[in-house]
Parts: structure tokens; sequence; C-alpha cells
């Protein structure tokens, strides 16, 4: 058995029926492989039996790691909950689970570990399977317009050295987007695809539309110059616009059409020009939020308490 001492992040939202098949798998992998561990289990506000069969667990497994329990103050999606469950843990590695649902052997714990050791300070797993379109186009965008030269995918947990924590911790206090400042923070990483288990669900986030894509926007705005582009490509769309109208003016003047006769073109370039000033206000005014979320907005998870179990 390995020496080193481990935490496992879980991150929990309305798990009552799958956090105990999880903490039996995660459990017996990570206590057959090290001497030593503690679970944290973000409850972000749990409404239903997450916490009690949690608690239940432990006593009855009398289990040999401590196992700690962060309530977050009110519901804060799995970004924020897992940078306050990292935050407290100690452990000189640290898993990372993002889903509870188990749709892999429990040998795949081990084997980021395994590879880990050759070299990594990030290793991920990854379900090979076919993932929503919006994943594959938020992905492909990020890894074509990143400026970092390591690509993110879906994961589906990950193992995380104690000098890769410390590292990101340097970058900054605000965490928007795990992935992406990991890619971003200069340590060697990889990931290992699995075929998920036949006959187990899909481990797909939870988390509703409107809060992935408000993530997805401020990791395009942090991480890429994808902004900077779509701002370029529009102030070059509003140029043309201009111009053409200019050419429309000129020769309408020296063809002695009726002004009123080229009304509705004349409005058709005003409304695209207005278009190309707005759109790009709107993306300034994005810019300015973000830089006055990181001046003003250090701490960015509220937590109500953090509350220990030892079952032994």
């Amino acid at each position: 058995m390995e020496n080193k001492f481990v935490s496992m992040v879980i991150y929990l939202h309305n798990e009552e029926e799958n956090i105990i098949p999880f903490l039996d798998t995660a459990v017996d992998a990570i206590g057959g492989l090290f001497k030593k561990y503690e679970i944290i289990c973000v409850d972000d506000a749990c409404s239903d039996g997450t916490v009690e069969n949690i608690k239940k667990y432990a006593f009855d497994k009398e289990l040999e790691g401590i196992v700690s329990v962060v309530h977050m103050g009110f519901y804060q999606g799995i970004e924020p909950s897992m940078n306050a469950g990292r935050d407290i843990a100690i452990g000189d590695l640290v898993y990372e689970f993002d889903h509870v649902i188990v749709d892999y052997d429990k040998s795949l714990i081990e084997d980021v570990y395994n590879e880990m050791v050759k070299g990594y300070d990030i290793v991920a797993a990854s379900n090979s399977k076919a993932h929503r379109l919006t994943s594959r186009v938020f992905y492909g965008l990020f890894n074509r317009f990143s400026k970092s030269f390591a690509k993110i995918g879906p994961e589906t947990f990950r193992i995380v050295s104690r000098r890769a924590i410390n590292r990101i911790k340097t970058i900054g206090s605000h965490i928007p987007y795990r992935k992406a400042v990991y890619a971003n923070c200069g340590l060697n990483m990889t990931t290992l695809e699995y075929t998920p288990v036949t006959g187990s669900a899909g481990s797909d986030s939870k988390a509703s539309f409107s809060e992935r894509g408000g993530l997805a926007l401020d990791t395009f705005i942090y991480f890429t110059n994808i902004m900077e582009k779509a701002s370029a490509v529009l102030s070059g769309v509003f140029l043309l616009a201009t111009v053409a109208c200019l050419i429309y003016s000129v020769a309408d003047h020296f063809m002695g059409q009726d002004i009123a006769s080229g009304w509705p073109s004349l409005m058709s370039f005003m409304s695209i020009g207005f278009f190309g000033v707005f759109a790009l206000l709107t993306i300034v005014l994005k810019y300015l939020s973000v830089l006055l979320n990181l001046v003003f907005r250090q701490q960015r998870y509220m937590v109500a308490d953090i509350e220990k179990i030892v079952g032994k």
C-alpha cells in the first residue's frame, strides 16, 4: 500500500440513490491502495437524504478515514462547490469526483494514480462515449482558441498533485473553471479514456443550460482569445457596412436618383451599423464585468459549516 495521504473531494446535489454505490466503489479502491485517506463530501444544497446516507455509511462501515461534509450556504453549482472542497483538502494527492454515477470499473481509480507516477501532475478519466453536442462544440472551440498547449474534454474524475494545487493558487484566488486552469498551469497532464460499463447510467452534468452557458462564456473570456477574434470580425463587418453605405450614397448622388427611393436600403445599412456597435459594446461590458469580479469579489463561494464524521 502507498504511504501517501489522499483526499477525495466529491460533489453532491441530490444524489440519495447514487451516493452509497459510489462510496462502495471509491472507498474500496482508495482504501486498498493508500494507507491514509479523507473523504470530503460537498453538499451543494441537497434537499433529499444524501447527507443522511453518508453519515449512516460512515458509521456502518466504520471507515478508517475521516469523513467531512461541507455544507454550502445555498446552491452554488459544481465549480464553486468543488473549489470549497479542494481548499480544505490536506492530502498529498486529491481525487476530484465531479459525479457519483459509477460507469467504470473500480480499477480505473488505481489506473489514474499509476499514470500519475509516470511523471504527470494531473490525470483525468474520461468516458469514451459520444457526449452531447454542446459539450463537443465548447471543447472544440476552447482547444482551438486556447492559449495553452494542453487540451481538455469531458471528464468523470481526476487526480491532482499537491504541487498542481499550489500552482493554481498562485494563478489567482478565483478559479472559475478548474479544467481550464489545470490546462494553463504549465504542468504535465493527461487523460485516460475508458469504455463505460455495460448497463451503467451516463455521467453528464446536471447543471442547467443557463449555468453551463454562463460558465462557458466566462471560460472563453478568461482562457481564450475567441472573444477578441469575434470582436475583430464584428468590427470588420461594421467597417464593410460603412464602406458599402458610403459607396451607395456616392453612386446614388451621381446617378441622380430620388433620395426617398433609397430609404429602405439606407435603413438596412444603418441597422447593420448599429448591430455592430451594440455587439462590440456587449463584449466590452462583459470584459469590464469580469475585471470587476476579479478585483472586488475574491471569495466566490459561501460555506455554511463543515461537519466532521468519524466512522471508527
